[in-house]
């Protein structure tokens, strides 16, 4: 069986700190992970802008494409985003938290091998 498309969200701060989120139970053994989804008929570009205001409660615009991670189940594209709004208040029940980091300190945290992937990409990358 093929993997199934997803897609999912970096959410940078200016000053280069990164927005991730808690899922509610550690949902798929996560305890943090970055915004993420399957379409259920939106484009991909759709799912990761609603992904980030469903699971962090902030509005982003998409910057670029930063990386393609094969996960357990999905196949991911991730954009890079920029907060414009919302408030980590207005998550809904998928997270139970939600964190912003700085960059730098992103591998000490406790991420998946696919979100590690995810981190080393935002590494690399320019701020937005």
């Amino acid at each position: 069986m093929g993997l199934l498309p997803a897609a999912g969200v970096v959410i940078l701060e200016p000053d280069g700190r990164v927005w991730v989120v808690c899922p509610t139970n550690q949902f798929g053994g996560h305890a943090v992970t970055f915004p993420k989804g399957r379409p259920d008929g939106k484009s991909l570009q759709a799912t990761a802008l609603c992904e980030a205001y469903e699971e962090s409660g902030l509005q982003v615009p998409l910057i670029r494409h930063l990386v393609d991670v094969r996960r357990t189940q999905t196949f991911t594209r991730y954009y890079l985003a920029e907060r414009i709004g919302g408030s980590p208040a207005d998550m809904g029940w998928e997270s139970q938290g939600v964190m912003l980091v700085p960059r730098e300190l992103l591998d000490s945290l406790d991420l998946a091998p696919a979100d590690r992937q995810v981190a080393l990409a935002i590494g690399s990358q320019a701020q937005p």
